[in-house]
Order: structure tokens, then C-alpha cells, then sequence
């Protein structure tokens, strides 16, 4: 069970960690001074104890947890990058992982090891007693972004049969409780799932009432095969603190917090905004440069294809380019635009088809307005744009050109970003990683197209 902290990381106004006090736990590594390094971190919330370990230099992580021993909190490894938990742990013992994971709740020994190769979670099971060790191999053998693997596997669970007073007095004798719990479960004689009675109500009720009669029959729960987004949307949407976790018997095998389902929603909208920018959900700040470059790499080689066929659109009109400079300095300003907005649009609709905010019931109704907001912004930079486009050149015509230019592409532009990602979600395609290059494409194309082509009919260019 995890310990409890009471003490926080001195830091700077700005955050960052007092440089005079990290200098002081870097030399307590380097000379083994172990009461210094337990006296410095060895309190430390483990958030708190995550920075600490992710400030220092690679070599020194996994000393910094071998000298501390047991004063080392493993939940701090969960407060890491991926990427640097997984160096600390090749480096530890088995045996030393294993003593460490005892110590923290089972979702967060979850964390830890998921990541690891089956033959050293293997490796590190073989050395917990037998209860953990199935308990936590039971998690590691649910689908990866489940609800099996975000519940921690400790709980009350209490037979109907019982009353108030022996529940309570059920929690005062036991040693071994959750840190933090909310409700009682009620199970019968085989684990399956009957109720809960939150804890408020448990202890304004008299000690002979039954707990069957205060226990919520109906109490909603999360499968453990769920998907953790399908959770976390459960949690947003009824108000949730806690959520019993069931088996497809509905037997209890476990239960999910709120301070887990807000890491869920944290590594969801990452991995969205992530996706957005053409980055892989993995990348860390702590990746080298070499993995970075080729996880960029693909992303950047299909937009320069998009690329290159905007530009071909520029060869259509060569000839008309050539006659009329000036179309060539305004073309790129009405693409750009375009491309700004369906940015805005496809941002929206990206994040609304993630929270399921935008389904089949209101998509007409979302593409009008979008459409609508399209025509708006479309006419007030036609006018902005045309006026620039006469002062700058001093042909009239020109401004109203470039108007309308930007009306159709500003219209394209909604068009896209709303239709483009609704059209991916259909086909079962992530539309956060795979809109963007589509709908630049679009605008750009349609941009340079309708004003070029509006221009070649209105100055007669051929």
C-alpha cells in the first residue's frame, strides 16, 4: 500500500526546481551519501519524486532508486516519460522491482510493468507472493487501454447479509485497506456483484440496519474489457468518484477512480492534440533525436506529396502566372487562408467526434453552421483582402477577384473540416491522424484553382 507524503519539491516562482537543492541531491548521489538522499527526497510526494528523477542525468536515475531502497516510492514512475521508466527499469534487479511494486497500489504497478517484456514481468511476478502475483498477472492479461488495466485491484467488498456495524467495525480491524476508497461493494458467496452503498450513506445509517437495504442495486459499472476512453466518458457524463469494475460473469474484480479516469483524459487529449501536429501518441521529451526525426518523418514525406499536388495546380495556369504577376503574389494569400480555417474547423470536429459530442443525430446540423460560418468569414475577408489587393496593385478588378476567390475557398474550407474527418470516423479511420493532410489539399487546391481561374475568365487570360 502506498505511502502516504507530506512533503513537496522546493521549487522556484517559476516552477522549476531550486537549483542549490537539486545540486545537493545530485552530490548525495555521487558520493552514496544515503541519509542526505533519504532526507532531501525520501518524503517527497511522488509526483514531486518523478521531476526529481526525470532532472537527473540517465546514469543517475536507477542509483538514485537503488540507494534509497525501500524509502523510494515506485508511484513516482508512473509520474515519468514512458521512455525513461523503461531505461530505470532495465537497469534495476528484478528483485529490486518487485520490492518496490509491493509497496504501491496495484494500478500503479500495473503501469510500471505493462510496458516491460513478458519475460521480465515474468521474471518480477515470480517474486511477489502468490495473492499479488495473480492479481497483478490477472491485469497484465487484459487488452492494453482497458478498464482491467487502469482498476486497482483493492477494495471492500462485504456480503449482504451483514449490517452497518459489521462493516464498519469490519474496516477498523483490517489492516490491509485501499488508501483511499468512497463506497463498500456488496458480493455474494461468489464475488458476483450485487451493489454499493457509499460511504456517506454507510455511516448516517444505525449500526443493526442491513447494508442490503442501503446499497444501490442499480449502481452503474464499468466491464473490465472496456475501452478507458468509453470510461472516462462514463465519468464525465454521470458525475462519477468511483466505479466497480466486473468480469463477463459480472463477478468484482476491481475498481476505477477518478484520479485514474483524469490521466485517461489527459493521455487522450495528448494523443489527439499529438496526432493534429503529425506526431506519434509515443514521442517524449526525452527521445533522442534520431527517434524523433523518424517518427516525423512519414507525416512530413505525405504532406509534401499533398505538396507537390497543390503546386501542379500552379501549372495549370503558367501561362496566365506570366502575363500577370501580380496573381502569382496574391494566389498563396487565399490558400493560406483557406488553410487557416479548415484548421479551426477540423480541430473542433476532430475533438467533438472524440468526446462523441458530434454523432449521425446532429452532423447535418453542425455542417450548416460551419457552412454558414464559412460564408460569413468568407464575405468580411473578401472585402478586407479586396481592399488590400487595390491598394497594393491599384486594379480594382483585382480586389474583386481575390474577393471572391475568398469566399469559395473559405466555403471549401468548412466544407472540409467538417466533412473530411465525419467521412474518416464513417470508415473507421482515426480522423485526428488522417484530416490534416487531406484537408489542406483541399483548400490549397481549391484556393490556387478558383482564383486563378476566376482571374483568367474576368482579365480574359488564356
Amino acid at each position: 500500500m502506498a505511502k502516504r507524503k507530506i512533503r513537496t519539491l522546493p521549487r522556484d516562482d517559476d516552477g522549476a526546481i531550486r537549483k542549490r537543492y537539486f545540486g545537493r541531491v545530485v552530490k548525495a548521489i555521487e558520493t552514496a551519501d544515503i541519509e542526505t538522499l533519504r532526507r532531501l527526497v525520501g518524503g517527497l510526494h511522488e509526483s514531486d519524486l518523478g521531476a526529481v528523477v526525470e532532472a537527473l542525468e540517465p546514469d543517475m536515475r536507477p542509483r538514485l532508486v537503488e540507494l534509497l531502497g525501500i524509502h523510494f516510492d515506485f508511484t513516482a514512475l508512473t509520474e515519468v516519460d514512458d521512455k525513461v521508466r523503461e531505461e530505470i527499469l532495465e537497469e534495476l534487479e528484478p528483485r529490486t522491482v518487485a520490492e518496490g511494486v509491493r509497496e504501491i497500489e496495484s494500478d500503479d504497478a500495473v503501469t510500471i510493468l505493462e510496458d516491460l517484456p513478458k519475460e521480465d514481468q515474468t521474471e518480477i511476478l515470480d517474486q511477489l507472493p502468490q495473492p499479488e502475483r495473480v492479481a497483478l498477472a490477472r491485469s497484465l492479461d487484459y487488452p492494453e487501454d482497458s478498464a482491467g488495466r487502469r482498476m486497482q485491484t483493492e477494495f471492500i467488498a462485504v456480503p449482504p447479509a451483514w449490517n452497518v456495524g459489521q462493516a464498519i467495525d469490519y474496516m477498523r480491524e483490517t489492516v490491509d485497506l485501499p488508501e483511499h476508497f468512497y463506497e463498500l461493494y456488496v458480493t455474494d458467496d461468489t464475488r458476483h456483484f450485487v451493489g454499493a452503498v457509499p460511504l456517506d450513506r454507510l455511516l448516517r445509517s444505525k449500526r443493526p440496519v442491513p447494508v442490503s437495504d442501503l446499497m444501490d442495486v442499480e449502481r452503474r459499472r464499468v466491464h473490465a474489457h472496456e475501452d478507458q476512453e468509453e470510461v472516462a466518458r462514463l465519468f464525465q457524463r454521470y458525475d462519477l468518484v468511483a466505479a466497480p469494475v466486473v468480469d463477463a460473469d459480472d463477478r468484482l474484480v476491481g475498481v476505477i477512480t477518478f484520479d485514474d479516469v483524469a490521466d485517461v483524459i489527459e493521455e487522450e487529449a495528448e494523443e489527439d492534440i499529438k496526432a493534429l501536429g503529425g506526431v506519434t501518441s509515443d514521442e517524449e521529451l526525452s527521445d533522442s533525436v534520431w527517434t524523433i526525426a523518424r517518427g516525423r518523418f512519414n507525416w512530413l514525406l505525405v504532406n509534401l506529396a499533398t505538396a507537390f499536388l497543390a503546386s501542379s495546380v500552379l501549372g495549370l495556369f503558367e501561362g496566365q502566372l506570366q502575363k500577370m504577376v501580380a496573381l502569382a503574389v496574391l494566389a498563396p494569400i487565399v490558400a493560406s487562408q483557406g488553410g487557416n480555417a479548415t484548421t479551426q474547423t477540423m480541430t473542433v470536429a476532430v475533438r467533438a467526434l472524440a468526446t462523441q459530442d458530434l454523432s449521425d443525430a446532429n452532423a447535418k446540423r453542425v455542417i450548416i453552421r460551419e457552412l454558414l460560418v464559412g460564408l460569413l468569414n468568407g464575405a468580411a475577408f473578401a472585402v478586407i483582402t479586396g481592399i488590400a489587393a487595390y491598394v497594393w496593385f491599384r486594379v480594382p478588378a483585382l480586389g474583386v477577384v481575390i474577393g471572391l476567390a475568398m469566399i469559395c475557398n473559405l466555403v471549401a474550407a468548412a466544407l472540409g473540416g467538417i466533412l473530411i474527418p465525419l467521412a474518416l470516423n464513417r470508415l473507421r479511420v482515426d480522423p485526428a491522424v488522417a484530416s490534416s493532410p487531406f484537408v489542406t489539399t483541399v483548400t490549397d487546391v481549391v484556393g490556387f484553382f478558383s482564383f486563378l481561374s476566376i482571374a483568367s475568365l474576368w482579365f480574359g487570360l488564356r
